[in-house]
């Protein structure tokens, strides 16, 4: 049996947190224990009342006095967490918790350390958005794989999950949408065995709430070549 702690930072999302939520409660997997730990980070609408009002959907309610990021909030789930791995689920439901089973099976099977879900890995289904997004996803993804000697083929995938002892939240010195980049870095750095599977993908639009944005891209591949250097020294 292992126990995996389910990281789910929220920013404004009322209208899907619930759905999330009830979606990764129903998630039943043989050897796997589920701990989920939700942050409310500082939103400004309905999201912290639809999550205190629903218990039974998490086992952690962290919520933030103000905003402070992705990144920030983040910081605060892995500090909570006792599982022997970690996964981020995304609150907008952009990715699917049915496929759990999937991320899990390389960590079930080979003891892998690291698994990141992959949206160009001849998935079931992708939704079709925003051009300029998949360009700059090769961009990073490429950058990513050229200074870490890597393989990796969607390193901006929602769903990543690794083994909780290769990190220490407090060592993560970036708080915003660039916190993956150095979350991941450190992962290839100090895992053995690393794997992708594919997932699907049910992307938003901007006017249905999505948050990224084109200039992310220049923060992350900023990180991408700090941790690079680093690694290096």
């Amino acid at each position: 049996m292992i126990k995996l702690s389910i990281i789910v930072p929220a920013y404004n999302e009322e209208q899907t947190i619930l759905e999330t939520l009830g979606a990764v409660s129903r998630q039943s997997i043989p050897g796997v224990d589920i701990e989920t730990i939700v942050i409310d980070d500082g939103s400004q609408d309905g999201t912290r009342r639809l999550v205190e009002a629903n218990p039974g959907l998490y086992s952690t309610f962290l919520p933030l006095p103000r905003n402070l990021g992705k990144g920030g909030a983040v910081i605060a789930g892995l500090r909570a967490a006792k599982g022997d791995y970690i996964l981020f689920q995304d609150a907008d439901l952009e990715y699917d918790p049915s496929e759990y089973s999937k991320l899990l099976m390389p960590a079930l099977k080979f003891d892998a350390d690291v698994v990141l879900g992959s949206r160009m890995l001849a998935p079931p289904f992708t939704r079709v958005c925003y051009f300029w997004h998949r360009l700059g996803n090769r961009l990073i993804t490429l950058a990513f794989n050229v200074i870490n000697n890597a393989t990796f083929t969607d390193i901006y995938s929602g769903y990543l999950l690794y083994r909780r002892s290769l990190i220490n939240a407090e060592e993560l010195s970036t708080a915003g949408w660039e916190q993956q980049a150095e979350i991941l870095t450190l992962l290839t750095r100090r895992g053995k065995i690393l794997y992708e599977v594919p997932i699907s993908y049910h992307g938003r639009t901007y006017a249905e709430g999505k948050k990224i944005r084109a200039r992310h891209a220049i923060s992350v591949l900023w990180t991408i070549l700090v941790q690079g250097l680093r690694r290096r020294r």
